[in-house]
C-alpha cells in the first residue's frame, strides 16, 4: 500500500507539473499583454515598461517558468492583475461556495440516480423500465446551462421565493443543485440498471433466492451492494470535476465561486488568475483518482493495489 501511495503521488506529481507547463505556455500564446490588462490601454510605453519589469516578464520564459513553480510550491499563485489581489486568496474564498454547490449536486445526482437504477433493475424489460430509459436519456442529452434559463423562467413565473442568482442561504441551492444532478442521475441510474442486469444472474444471489429472502432484500442487501461499486469511480471523478468549479452553471445562476471566478478571469485576459484556477483543477482531479482508488480497494477486497 505505501509503495502505490509513494507511486501515485509521484505521478500526480507529473501531472500537476505537465497541466502547470501547458496552462503556462498558452497563457503567452495568447495577444494580450498583462501591463497593458493593468495600467490601461491609454498607459505610457515607459509605465508598460516599468510593470513587465516589476512583474518579471522582461526575463525568458523558462525563467518565468521556475520561479512560477517555486512560488506555487509555496502556496503563492501570484497576484490576479484584474483584481490586484492573490490568486490563492481569491481561490479560497470562492471555494465554499463551489463546495456547497458540489456536495449537494453530488447527493442529489445519486440519490435520484440510485433509485432510478433500483426501480429500472427491478422492473426490466417493462414499461417502467422503457420509460425511465426514456427519461434517462433526456436528462443525459439536456445542456446544462439550458436547464438551468429553464429553471430560472419558471422560478421567475411561478416560484418568486426562490432566489434567482447568487447566494442567499439554502433555497439559492436548490435550482443549481438541481440542475447539476438531474443529467449525472440519469447517467447513474442507466449504469446502476446494467450492472445490477450482469448481478442478478450470478450465483450468490440464486443462493440469497433460495433461502427465502425477500426480493427487496436480495435486491437491496446482496445485489446494490456490488452493482454500485463502479460508480464510486464515475461519482469521484464527477465530484472532482463539481469541485473545480462548474463554469456554465455557476455562470448562469450568478453563483460566487470557482466556475464563474475561471469565466471572469478568462474574460479579463488574467493569465495568473487563469493558471491558478487550472492548476486547483488539476490538483482536484488528481486527488480525487486517489482517493476513489483508496476507496474501491476498501469496498471491494478483491481489488489489489500494485
Amino acid at each position: 500500500m505505501l509503495h502505490y501511495l509513494i507511486k501515485r503521488i509521484a505521478f500526480g506529481a507529473l501531472v500537476l507539473l505537465g497541466a502547470s507547463l501547458i496552462t503556462f505556455c498558452i497563457a503567452f500564446v495568447i495577444p494580450a499583454d498583462p501591463a497593458v490588462a493593468i495600467a490601461g490601454v491609454k498607459a505610457d510605453p515607459h509605465t508598460l515598461a516599468t510593470i513587465r519589469t516589476q512583474l518579471g516578464l522582461d526575463r525568458p520564459l523558462y525563467i518565468q517558468y521556475v520561479r512560477y513553480v517555486w512560488r506555487a510550491l509555496h502556496g503563492d499563485l501570484g497576484r490576479s492583475y484584474a483584481r490586484r489581489q492573490s490568486v490563492t486568496g481569491l481561490i479560497v474564498a470562492r471555494f465554499p461556495a463551489t463546495a456547497a454547490l458540489a456536495v449537494s449536486a453530488m447527493a442529489l445526482s445519486l440519490i435520484l440516480g440510485t433509485l432510478g437504477g433500483l426501480v429500472a433493475g427491478a422492473y426490466r424489460g417493462r414499461a417502467l423500465d422503457n420509460l425511465l430509459l426514456i427519461a434517462s436519456l433526456i436528462l443525459v442529452s439536456i445542456p446544462v446551462f439550458w436547464l438551468g434559463t429553464m429553471f430560472l423562467v419558471g422560478a421567475a413565473a411561478h416560484f418568486r421565493w426562490l432566489p434567482l442568482g447568487g447566494f442567499d442561504g439554502m433555497r439559492s441551492l436548490l435550482m443549481p443543485s438541481l440542475a447539476l444532478a438531474l443529467g449525472s442521475a440519469g447517467y447513474y441510474s442507466r449504469i446502476l440498471q446494467a450492472n445490477l442486469a450482469e448481478v442478478v444472474g450470478q450465483d450468490y444471489i440464486r443462493a440469497a433466492r433460495a433461502k427465502g429472502l425477500s426480493p427487496v432484500r436480495v435486491m437491496l442487501r446482496h445485489a446494490l451492494a456490488n452493482a454500485i461499486l463502479p460508480l464510486v469511480t464515475l461519482a469521484g471523478l464527477d465530484f472532482a470535476g463539481l469541485l473545480s468549479g462548474v463554469v456554465l452553471t455557476e455562470t448562469v445562476f450568478n453563483w460566487p465561486g470557482l466556475g464563474r471566478l475561471a469565466f471572469e478571469a478568462v474574460f479579463n485576459l488574467d493569465i495568473p488568475l487563469i493558471m491558478g484556477t487550472v492548476l486547483f483543477s488539476a490538483f482536484l482531479i488528481v486527488a480525487a483518482n486517489l482517493v476513489v482508488d483508496l476507496l474501491y480497494a476498501w469496498l471491494d477486497p478483491r481489488t489489489h493495489l500494485a
